[in-house]
């Protein structure tokens, strides 16, 4: 089922839903990535639902059809909007876990996604039973400086100004690792399909504003204070999973990092788990349906049916 869900500030914000033909086992929301939108996890959430998962998602502030319908590509808000996509995702999550408030609710962020489910769960843990983080990295000194630039571009050129710059010098780097690469976006994906789908996809790749890097960084830097990450409960289950080659998780060492934030925390269930070889979006890759089982039987060791 798709529809959009008004936010509490007038915003419309658009939403799948996927439910199981089987007695539903758990709830899982997932929360797509930066330039491509939930679309793109259809085959996913029906294999969720093939294991009686029901599977809801949305389309962020800025990206896909929310975007088409009441906003602009790359542009979550006029200010503080990285806030308000943390505040919409639980607006929605509470009100799309109320069909299945008697299975456990369980976060799924993908790249993006996964900053914005750590910034949720420093705020609403309380209410989330399983956590996974996938493609996720470390906040370091470089996002700091990329908030300065953002903020100075912002003010100079437009908060709805495409930042060719910061969208470079984030993203331009990524492809180095691979050699021979036929596209700009070779870093996403070692299939060729799937990175052609991307490309072709208006929905995708799109270049940010100004105003939406500043937003990012700043999400960035407040949900990596030692006194935000304390906030999570301790008892929260949280699988980081990333391909052992994924630039935005610098090869590994960037989710160890976070790993291991999360345990200097006394957060006591901290899996991490890195897909030999692949890239960045491991749901896309050759052996996809290899990483849904490991993803499926992460979740089964805490099925208490």
């Amino acid at each position: 089922m798709e529809r959009y869900i008004e936010m509490s500030d007038g915003h419309f914000v658009f939403t799948r839903t996927f439910e199981p033909s089987n007695p539903c086992i758990g709830h899982i929301h997932i929360l797509h990535g930066m330039a491509e939108h939930s679309g793109r996890y259809t085959k996913f959430a029906r294999t969720l639902n093939e294991a009686g998962y029901a599977v809801t998602m949305h389309d962020h502030r800025g990206h896909g059809e929310t975007a088409a319908y009441n906003g602009t590509l790359g542009f979550f808000a006029e200010q503080n909007g990285f806030d308000r996509v943390v505040e919409d995702a639980h607006e929605l999550v509470t009100l799309l876990h109320a069909q299945f408030a008697d299975v456990p609710l369980i976060l799924f962020g993908h790249s993006m996604g996964s900053f914005i489910t750590r910034r949720y769960i420093q705020l609403y843990s309380n209410q989330v039973d399983y956590v996974i983080l996938c493609g996720t990295g470390n906040v370091t000194a470089l996002h700091k400086m990329g908030n300065l630039v953002a903020k100075t571009l912002a003010k100079q050129l437009g908060k709805e100004t495409e930042s060719k710059l910061l969208n470079t010098l984030s993203f331009g780097s990524f492809n180095k690792q691979f050699p021979n690469s036929k596209t700009s976006y070779d870093w996403l994906c070692s299939v060729e399909d799937e990175v052609q789908k991307y490309i072709d996809d208006p929905y995708c790749g799109f270049i940010p504003t100004n105003q939406f890097f500043v937003d990012l960084t700043t999400g960035f830097m407040s949900l990596n204070r030692k006194k935000e990450i304390a906030k999570i409960k301790k008892d929260l289950p949280i699988l980081l999973i990333s391909g052992s080659k994924d630039p935005v998780g610098e090869q590994g060492q960037g989710v160890y990092a976070v790993a291991e934030q999360f345990v200097a925390a006394d957060l006591q269930d901290v899996t991490v788990y890195l897909i030999e070889d692949k890239r960045h979006e491991i749901l896309n890759e050759d052996n996809q349906e290899a990483v849904y089982q490991v993803l499926l039987r992460w979740l089964e060791k805490y099925d208490t049916r």
